[in-house]
């Protein structure tokens, strides 16, 4: 591999000030943010469309169907060696731009292949049942998952050390405002453009159209995504990047082993509290992830393209509880307090949802959607700025580091919950509305606990002992 100009370690560039090289523009941050649009977009298109064709179209139980899709979430840990990667092997001369576009070149390619496994696994189940055969295509399409999830590793972990590369303390918090809000904004535009692509499907379309539907979406999508990937980030390490800068000056935590966030995960009451509650109230937002677009099909009749718009709901409530979260609930009622709210307006919105599975009124679905994302953002706002607050200066990036796994392997279990408890409800009432009403009960339930998990959080209590504790594993490593 060739290192550029930019990336490789220069020692006259070392005495270069990070005054020398220019501020990251606002034009520049909103074109950062398209990487992320497309990532929400390529979410939208992976879970929000394949689980529902998977589960409805294909017939394929729910419990497997989500433990094949939690596996892109499942390697996680991977995040870890692409990061450490990413600081000290230049790939295609850059240190976080090459990693940035391998990923994202793997992830549409997964995407596709995926797709036609998919319809191989449908066939052979349908033709044969249960068999060897179609365990094996079960088996073949799980790996190209987890080769999904780790290109999403590989590309989104380097990505986000580039937002800290280009940036400093004065001017990160904009480009992340912008970032985050761009990811959403992905999810809400994915949503509405594959509704608009898959506006010809009816409820009852044969398997035939839907292949040729799905096929077709999953080349226009990807398509755009690679075209998005390359636009944000041309150039932007070359001119913007204060790496080489700060690479000599190691920061104690920089790196992050799966055993040294183990340890930082328990060091303290505190740290087991707080995860404990970041794992649940994950638990309690994405326990519905998986059987949504189903949930939309079976009992409202909403063809595949509805379905997926359902997201553009829960999308652009989530962007107004972020905004309502920043500007009015934090500083008027404070973090925890802010997040306890989040968590109990979850539940009840989840009830919502349950109650409009009975009117089967596909309005009444949506306006509980658009409410679930407002009370999201609370919650996730409340938490996140939380997190930020218990954390160890001198470590934050490995504290943060292990917040961040932690979330994405509560992810995967609550995607595999999710459609192990739609079986289990089915298996307890025939009446699909008391199946999935079950799942979304158990996801109020979830939020329930969190709040009780919440309550035990003491800032002060962690800020005189568990910061000790904290920096005795990073010691230790």
């Amino acid at each position: 591999m060739t290192t550029g100009d930019l990336s490789s370690p220069d020692p006259q560039r070392d005495y270069i000030s990070n005054q020398a090289i220019p501020k990251v523009t606002l034009p520049t941050m909103i074109r950062l943010g398209l990487f992320q649009m497309g990532l929400g977009m390529m979410s939208v298109m992976v879970f929000g469309v394949l689980n529902r064709i998977l589960i409805r179209e294909l017939a394929v139980p729910s419990t497997i169907a989500t433990v094949i899709l939690a596996l892109t979430l499942f390697v996680a840990p991977a995040r870890i060696i692409f990061g450490q990667l990413s600081d000290t092997t230049p790939l295609f001369g850059y240190y976080r731009t090459g990693y940035i576009w391998m990923g994202a070149a793997g992830l549409v390619t997964n995407a596709i292949i995926a797709v036609q496994v998919m319809w191989q696994l449908g066939a052979s189940l349908k033709l044969e049942g249960w068999t060897a055969t179609t365990y094996g295509w079960a088996g073949l399409l799980g790996f190209v998952f987890a080769l999904y999830g780790l290109s999403v590793s590989m590309c989104s972990t380097p990505f986000a050390t580039l937002l800290v590369d280009i940036t400093d303390e004065d001017d990160r918090s904009r480009l992340v405002a912008v970032d985050w809000s761009m990811l959403i904004g992905g999810t809400i535009i994915g949503a509405i453009t594959i509704g608009v692509l898959l506006k010809s499907l009816t409820i009852d379309a044969t398997i035939e159209m839907v292949q040729s539907q799905i096929n077709r979406l999953f080349l226009i999508i990807p398509g755009i995504v690679c075209l998005f990937t390359v636009v944000a980030t041309w150039g932007v390490e070359k001119k913007y990047s204060r790496f080489a800068n700060r690479a000599g000056k190691q920061q104690v935590g920089s790196h992050l082993s799966l055993g040294r966030a183990i340890g930082i995960l328990t060091a303290s009451r505190q740290t087991q509290v707080f995860f404990t509650f970041l794992v649940v109230m994950t638990l309690g937002l994405f326990i519905q992830d998986p059987i949504l677009e189903t949930y939309g099909g079976e009992i409202f009749g909403l063809t595949v393209g509805e379905t997926a718009q359902l997201n553009a709901f829960w999308g652009g409530g989530t962007l107004l509880g972020l905004s309502a979260a920043g500007f009015w609930f934090i500083p008027k009622l404070g973090k925890q307090k802010t997040a306890r709210l989040g968590c109990m307006l979850v539940a009840a919105s989840m009830l919502w949802i349950v109650a409009a599975g009975f009117d089967r009124n596909p309005m009444f679905l949506k306006l509980a959607l658009l409410l679930f994302g407002v009370c999201s953002g609370l919650v996730t706002t409340g938490a996140i700025t939380m997190m930020l607050d218990l954390t160890v200066p001198e470590t934050a990036g490995t504290f943060i580091g292990a917040w961040g796994l932690s979330q994405a392997l509560a992810k995967g279990l609550a995607t595999v919950f999710g459609g192990a408890a739609l079986e289990l409800g089915k298996s307890f009432s025939p009446n699909l509305t008391l199946a999935y009403g079950f799942v979304f009960s158990l996801q109020a339930l979830a939020m329930i606990i969190a709040v009780k998990l919440l309550d035990r959080v003491n800032v002060r209590e962690f800020q005189t002992t568990a910061k000790d504790a904290v920096k005795a594993v990073i010691a230790a490593d």
